[in-house]
């Protein structure tokens, strides 16, 4: 049974403890605090997956535990749930504010509070899984960058860019922030082409052109068929950044809107950077320069809407710039 969550369970009266103890002993490793300095000395020493906590205590409120919680990059993390005997709206507001999942009233219904703590513990694991897969992704696209001449910031400037102009295109927020994490896969696939034309300082030649062009499908098999919405906007990003509005691009010379918008929006923000940085075989261009270029293959290799979104929010693409300049 080592792998059952473990609870901390904060209350100042013994018989309270002893009722939840009753609910949730069979499922759950438990830890028992009667005073607000226990519960943050436990929360700290143990790490328990959740805190069930009682607002009315003496010396110190179970909403003063949660700032001083919250207040702990450490601690920040674990999911509480108050369990009191307070039911007015303004105590409610004031611990959500605070950062609580959920509010259980006593007397507490033991179905009640079985359920909500599974609830939120499966909630955690969720983000957890989230969290791990961004990861995986981030790590992914840096082992492309050691592959490739580039420097490493390129991937970070250019997702950024790519979320500002998602934003001003008027995509949500968190399509936008799927977006700033899946762009920097776009060239994922670089990691299978040979280093002699990886690295090649002259041009290429057209066979050399044509392997190169395969980092698009080499990306593609490297991803797979993850079913998460992250993966597979990583996928679009990787096959299809390099078509053209008009049609001219690669892999298969697809146009307009039949490009997915991932793409399209990816492909502004890596020419940009492309343009904008210096590489071993390129001096770089001014801003001014690259943003001509842009305007001047609106509707010709850039989706027309989009290249007016990255015109829009061209301050913050240039402070971003700044952020991150190699």
């Amino acid at each position: 049974m080592h792998n059952r969550k473990t609870l901390l369970l904060v209350d100042d009266e013994p018989a309270n403890l002893q009722v939840l103890k009753n609910i949730l002993s069979a499922e759950y490793r438990l830890l028992f605090a009667r005073n607000g300095n226990r519960a943050l000395a436990l929360a700290a020493s143990e790490k328990p997956d959740m805190i069930l906590l009682d607002v009315m205590m003496p010396d110190m409120s179970g909403f003063e535990v949660i700032q001083e919680l919250k207040a702990r990059p450490e601690l920040r993390h674990i999911p509480v749930i108050f369990v009191t005997a307070l039911s007015e709206t303004e105590n409610e507001t004031q611990g959500f504010e605070l950062g609580a999942v959920d509010f259980i009233t006593k007397p507490v219904s033991p179905p009640i509070v079985c359920a909500r703590v599974k609830n939120h513990l499966s909630l955690v694991s969720v983000d957890e899984l989230k969290s791990t897969r961004l990861s995986v992704v981030q790590k992914l696209g840096k082992a492309a960058e050691y592959k490739d001449n580039e420097t490493g910031c390129h991937v970070i400037r250019m997702s950024h860019y790519a979320q500002a102009i998602a934003r001003a295109a008027g995509h949500s927020e968190s399509w936008s922030e799927t977006l700033l994490h899946a762009a920097p896969m776009h060239d994922i696939g670089k990691i299978g082409i040979p280093d002699n034309i990886l690295k090649k300082n002259g041009k290429l030649t057209a066979d050399e052109w044509h392997v190169m062009k395969r980092h698009t499908l080499i990306g593609a098999e490297i991803l797979g068929d993850d079913p998460s919405d992250l993966m597979q906007m990583a996928r679009n990003i990787t096959i299809y950044h390099h078509e053209k509005w008009d049609g001219s691009g690669y892999p298969y010379g697809m146009h307009g809107d039949s490009i997915p918008i991932e793409a399209r929006i990816t492909a502004i923000a890596d020419v940009f950077d492309a343009l904008t940085s210096e590489r071993p075989y390129k001096s770089a261009w001014s801003v001014e320069e690259a943003i001509t270029y842009i305007r001047n293959q609106r509707g010709v290799h850039f989706d027309p809407e989009l290249v007016d979104a990255f015109l829009l929010c061209l301050p913050e693409l240039l402070q971003e710039k700044n952020k991150w300049e190699a």
